[in-house]
Formats: structure tokens, C-alpha cells, sequence
């Protein structure tokens, strides 16, 4: 039987190296995901014959727990192409579509701390697993799966070179190349290596690259593109006078940023960056996608253009949903994992490092510039997130002591509660004095939510000044601590 630590949230299953992480619950996961392929038999995208892709990032042991993946995978019959080298997460996800391969695994545990790692499963149309495919894999966790008479090959194979040609067709280097700026490039020792820094090289754009080295310790940080862990960027950004920082997670799907002056750009304003430009120099069509958590400044943007603008749960898997359904121009989520449904239904760290560059090419602007004109226009979005390690017992009474909040109850930073939300988490909507006295004030609103892939509590804040924001957060903190 599967160790009852394996379960696939948010996006995957993720444990703890050698506690419950291990070789035989890597191998029980894998099984199930091939026991999930031969049950498609009869599908034109998933059938066991397009075989499995197969990919990993800098941890410890990916190399090898990928390889364990593989030779579960081909015992049963299903040929496996497998990396034959660290791999960014896109870039396996570009060669599950561009392979035709009936879907892929990728072994990351993406932003989380050194000690964990992870399994993510991704689609045959390359992008997170649907919600349905994730809850028919778990449900032959612990199965047994057919062997093949004769195991599938497995062949290394290298999803980069054709990976890295579609996103540098997809942003506009020509425009870069002239734009004379100079980026900061930080890989936080993960699979995004040297990656944009040779692009750059070879357009010639001036960069400095800081810890593009893979190192499976992760150094003094956890790889997720936010602070603390994106100081060094900063420092690195204003000491080598550059325009921009660009920043990439643990497995190269999420981006983090920082302007001229060493300060952090929250991915909210990454995305509205990016969507702004988009809607008003490109014009794609489609509807406009943000999680629970993720700025309503995208929804002053979408309103801007006359585009729907479509909330959804937390998660990359829910924008996969909908760009399976219909025509969606961006979609997105706080945590950094920004998609283009014209590239890929998937959330893409390098290539929107790329398009922030071709942004600032096209507009002639450092990233501080471009932050700041969205302000002025939208309105100041403040925003700020703490998570709380807290037993699953405590966290689930905090989040129950929350719904039974009621309208008018000031127990955040004493500001009054007037709606509440409960799609992912309970999302309080506050009557902030501060809004008032400033024009086109963010509204401000408050989110609790128990993490879907790790022991957390997290804390979500929005308003219309760092201030108030900070407030809030202390008032949640305490609030879930039982003061």
C-alpha cells in the first residue's frame, strides 16, 4: 500500500527526501501514473503507444529518482523519452506536446526548501495535470499495473533545443538586442542555469548572472523568487547599475523580478505588466484568468480593454482548465506562474523573463518606470503574503474560526468586514478609512488559506498602501495564533 503521505495537491505531490520521499513511494506514484496511461487506452492523446516524457531539476537525487520513474514506466510497457540533463519544467512540458507523448513527470519540488522534492504530472497537451487526471492517478496509488512481456525502451533524449527556439520566436529578441539595457539574471541554483544569460549573451545584451551554478543545498535560500530569498538579486541589480532583475524558481517555471533601484516586484505586478502591454501593443483575443489570491488590479486592466476577466481557485491547473475550454489571452496566479495560451498552457519563468525584457524594450523604461506608471493609472496595489507553519489540526480550526466570522466584525487591523468569499480559503473584504483618501484606491481584502501542497497556513493582503498592508497581515498572524 502507498505510504498515506502521497497525494497530489495544488500542483503534484511533494515530501520530504528520505522521510517520505523515497525511492518506493517514487516508484508507487509512478506506477499509478502508468496505471492511469493504460487506462486510456483507447484515447486518441493519452494512449500508452505516444509513451511518457520524463524530466528534473537540480535537487538531490532528481537524476536518480527520475531514472526510477523511467524504469517503472517502461516495466509496464510504455516507452519513455527521458532528459538527458537538468531540465527546466516548460521546457518538458513544450516536449510532451511537441513529442506527442501521452503526458510527462517531471521530479521538482519547485520553490519549496532544500529538503523536499516532488513529482508533477503534466498533461499530453503540455501543462499541469486537470483536476480529473490528478484524481484518477491517485486512484491507483497502490494498485497493482500489468508488466509488458518485454520492457519499452527508454531513450535519453534533450527538450531543450527545440524548447528554447519557441520562446525566443515567441518574444521579440531584435527588439531587445537594441533596447541598450542592461538584466540581472538569478537562477537561485535551480534548473534555469545559464539559460537566459547565453540568450542574452547572443543577442547582445549586457547581464550579470548570480547563482546560475545548480547547487541541490539551495545556499541560505528557498528557490522561490520572493524575499527574502531574492536580496542578493537586488543587491546584485543596483551594484552592476542594470534596469531590470529577472528571476527564476527552483524548476524555472515561476518568475520573480526587481527594479533599478533593488526593490522587489511582486509577480501580481509582473502579471499586470505584462497584461497591460499585451492587451494594448498585441491585442490577442481571449479572456483575461487570475487565481483567488492574485491582484484585482488585473481586473481594472481586463475592464480597461473590454475582456472578461475570469476567477478560479489556486492553482496552474485551474488556467489549464480553462485554456483547454476557450480562448484565453493570460492566465495566472500570485505565486509567479504567468501563461500565454499562444505558447503553452503552462506557466513559463523564462519566457515571461523575456517578455518583461521585451516590454521594457518596446516602452523604454526600466521596470521601476513601468510599476509606477501602472500605479498611477490603476491605482497603488499593495500587496504582501506570510505563511504560517502551523499542525494541520491547528490550521484547520484557524480557517473555521474564520468562516464564522459575520459582517461588520473588526477583527483585522480594525477595519470592518463587509463580504466574504470562500472559493479557495476564506477572503475577506474590508472597509479600509485609508481608501478613502486616495484616487482609485485598491480594494482591500484579506485571504486564509491552507496551503494544497504543504503544512502552511498562508496569509494574502491587498490594499492601497505597504502600510496598510502590513497591518492586516499582523492582524491575521495574530488572529491564527490564537491572540
Amino acid at each position: 500500500m502507498p505510504d498515506p503521505a502521497i497525494k497530489f495537491g495544488t500542483d503534484g505531490w511533494r515530501g520530504v527526501i528520505a522521510d517520505d520521499f523515497t525511492f518506493s513511494n517514487v516508484r508507487i506514484a509512478a506506477e499509478a501514473i502508468a496505471a492511469y496511461i493504460h487506462s486510456q487506452k483507447n484515447s486518441a492523446q493519452e494512449a500508452p503507444a505516444r509513451g511518457l516524457c520524463i524530466g528534473y531539476d537540480t535537487r538531490f537525487g532528481s537524476k536518480a529518482f527520475a531514472q526510477a520513474c523511467a524504469e517503472v514506466v517502461a516495466a509496464t510497457g510504455i516507452p519513455v523519452m527521458l532528459a538527458n540533463a537538468v531540465t527546466p519544467t516548460p521546457a518538458l512540458s513544450w516536449g510532451v506536446r511537441e513529442r506527442g507523448a501521452a503526458g510527462g513527470i517531471m521530479i521538482t519540488s519547485s520553490h519549496n526548501p532544500a529538503e523536499w522534492n516532488g513529482v508533477k504530472y503534466k498533461g499530453w497537451y503540455g501543462g499541469s495535470g486537470q483536476p480529473a487526471m490528478i484524481t484518477a492517478i491517485e486512484s491507483f496509488l497502490g494498485k497493482p499495473v500489468a508488466r509488458a512481456a518485454q520492457p519499452a525502451p527508454i531513450t535519453e533524449f534533450d527538450f531543450l533545443p527545440t524548447y528554447l527556439k519557441s520562446i525566443e520566436d515567441f518574444a521579440d529578441l531584435d527588439l531587445i538586442s537594441k533596447s541598450g539595457m542592461k538584466f540581472c539574471i538569478d537562477s537561485m541554483y535551480g534548473a534555469g542555469g545559464t539559460i537566459l544569460s547565453e540568450i542574452f549573451n547572443r543577442i547582445g545584451i549586457a547581464n550579470v548572472a548570480i547563482r546560475s551554478n545548480p547547487n541541490p543545498l539551495f545556499p541560505g535560500i528557498n528557490p522561490e523568487p520572493i524575499e527574502p530569498n531574492i536580496r542578493a538579486l537586488g543587491e546584485a541589480t543596483v551594484a552592476n547599475q542594470c534596469q531590470a532583475g529577472l528571476c527564476t524558481d527552483g524548476d524555472a517555471d515561476r518568475i520573480g523580478a526587481i527594479d533599478e533601484h533593488g526593490e522587489f516586484v511582486d509577480p501580481h505586478k509582473i502579471y499586470s505588466v505584462l497584461l497591460n502591454w499585451v492587451l494594448q501593443y498585441k491585442g490577442w483575443p481571449g479572456a483575461v484568468t487570475r487565481a483567488f489570491n492574485t491582484t484585482k488590479m488585473l481586473d481594472r486592466i481586463a475592464r480597461k480593454y473590454g475582456r472578461e476577466l475570469i476567477e478560479h481557485g489556486i492553482g496552474f491547473k485551474y488556467v489549464v482548465d480553462l485554456m483547454l475550454e476557450r480562448e484565453i489571452v493570460m492566465g495566472g496566479e500570485e505565486s509567479g506562474g504567468i501563461g500565454f495560451q499562444r505558447h503553452l498552457p503552462e506557466r513559463d519563468g523564462l519566457l515571461n523573463s523575456l517578455m518583461l525584457a521585451n516590454v521594457m524594450a518596446q516602452e523604454k523604461k526600466t521596470l521601476g518606470q513601468l510599476v509606477a506608471d501602472l500605479q498611477a493609472e490603476y491605482g497603488e496595489h499593495q500587496y504582501g503574503r506570510i505563511d504560517l507553519h502551523l499542525p494541520e489540526a491547528q490550521r484547520d480550526a484557524v480557517i473555521a474560526r474564520a468562516h464564522a466570522l459575520k459582517s461588520g466584525d473588526p477583527v483585522f487591523a480594525g477595519m470592518a468586514i463587509y463580504s466574504q468569499e470562500n472559493l479557495d480559503g476564506v477572503k475577506f473584504f474590508l472597509d479600509n478609512p485609508e481608501a478613502t483618501t486616495k484616487p482609485k484606491a485598491a480594494e482591500t481584502w484579506l485571504l486564509l488559506r491552507a496551503s494544497g501542497t504543504e503544512p502552511l497556513l498562508r496569509i494574502y493582503a491587498e490594499s492601497c498602501s505597504k502600510e496598510s498592508v502590513a497591518k492586516l497581515l499582523d492582524s491575521a498572524r495574530a488572529f491564527a495564533l490564537g491572540a
